[in-house]
């Protein structure tokens, strides 16, 4: 099959890889009509991410069809299209029967870690991604879902991650009824925040982003105030339009990778003496108010960054932190999509067959031709 290759960082190629095979009972062969490029691909990407290795595949956003089956699976069969969670999870363990599907301990060998992940590093199992014509699925009767007959593959495709890890963080931030709510960042997974907020409650939303485009996008298809950090000193502004205090509830959709300060930037982004660049995580902590909730859907690698945790202390501010819990969202946001009320396709500007990933990977790398997200194409056509 023809799939994405890591090389190292800032390389990336298509290549011939095997196909993938049944390897134990519970799993299925599902053929990829749709990809995606995650901002947690370019975390790897870039080199910041432990133990990713030169070789393997990236994606954990995809959808598809099932190819075959393993002789234990119940829900599936051959022919079913399914929309995959990016979290590999048994259903069964302590934290499965909790909900808490991203904690699984049984689909990743550093079990004190998340659960297994689809095309991430080695520190979530190892497993191939869906930047690829065919994946391998585990406990295929536990993650997917099945795509309603009347709906699109990519009216469902964000299900598999980004929609949902919006949500959680909105959800994670216990949002009460006329609160203001702050997203720093303006790509998908915030974007998604936004959105979120509104459904539960918010009565002010406000974006924090440094690119006029996408911005723009924010206004247009979330309906929140925004704000450009280059252009005001963000701190005393958001103070200023919440009465002195701040707001209520400060999420922070970038990780590490954020911008904004030349100190973490340095530190963490090129020496690599942090786990990437906290300055999203800092401002929430500065701008919230006091007895105000963060909300951390960033990805940060370990094992440390530099945060003011004694002002956060001072403040009484609350933390909800997680890797998203992807199964247990899926059926409550596809109604939200069937009634219109999320236009989750509605955020894609960039479609490229897989051959041309390299194109697309730069693109949104570099932020170019207005690209706020790239789906892919494996088998290069509609």
């Amino acid at each position: 099959m023809q799939a994405m290759v890591y090389e190292g960082p800032y390389r990336v190629k298509v290549g011939t890889k095997p196909d993938p095979i049944i390897e134990h009972p519970n799993d299925a062969i599902v053929r990829v009509t749709r990809s995606a490029i995650c901002g947690s691909d370019l975390h790897l990407l870039h080199g910041l991410v432990t133990d990713t290795r030169v070789g393997c595949t990236f994606g954990h956003e995809f959808v598809g069809v099932v190819e075959e089956v393993g002789s234990s699976v119940r829900t599936l069969k051959p022919g079913d299209r399914v929309a995959v969670p990016f979290n590999i999870s048994c259903g069964s363990c302590f934290y499965c029967k909790r909900g808490l599907f991203a904690n699984c301990e049984s689909t990743n060998p550093n079990s004190d870690l998340a659960s297994g992940v689809y095309g991430y590093s080695h520190t979530t199992g190892g497993y191939e991604g869906g930047q690829a014509q065919y994946v391998r699925v585990p406990f295929a009767d536990v993650g997917p879902m099945k795509i309603p007959d009347d709906m699109e593959d990519e009216e469902v495709l964000f299900l598999t991650d980004i929609l949902p890890t919006g949500y959680q963080g909105a959800e994670m931030g216990n949002i009460q009824p006329g609160d203001t709510v702050v997203v720093f960042g303006c790509g998908p997974v915030g974007l998604f925040a936004m959105k979120s907020a509104w459904l539960l409650g918010a009565g002010r939303v406000i974006a924090v982003d440094h690119l006029d485009y996408r911005l723009a996008f924010a206004r247009k298809y979330a309906r929140v105030e925004t704000l450009n950090f280059k252009d005001v000193d963000i701190i005393p502004t958001l103070k200023e339009l919440t009465e002195g205090r701040g707001p209520d509830v400060c999420i922070d959709a970038v990780g590490m990778e954020a911008e904004g300060s030349k100190l973490h930037s340095v530190l963490g982004v090129k020496l690599k003496m942090e786990a990437g660049s906290p300055t999203a995580l800092n401002w929430c902590i500065q701008a919230a108010r006091k007895g105000g909730t963060i909300s951390i859907i960033g990805v940060y690698g370990p094992p440390w960054n530099l945060v003011p945790i004694g002002t956060a202390m001072n403040k009484g501010l609350t933390f909800r932190m997680n890797q998203c819990n992807v199964k247990r969202y899926m059926p409550h946001l596809l109604e939200h999509i069937r009634a219109g009320r999320i236009d989750a396709k509605g955020i894609i500007t960039h479609r490229f067959p897989l051959a041309e990933l390299p194109r697309a990977y730069e693109l949104f790398e570099k932020k170019l031709d207005g690209c706020i997200k790239c789906v892919l194409l494996p088998h290069g056509h509609a």
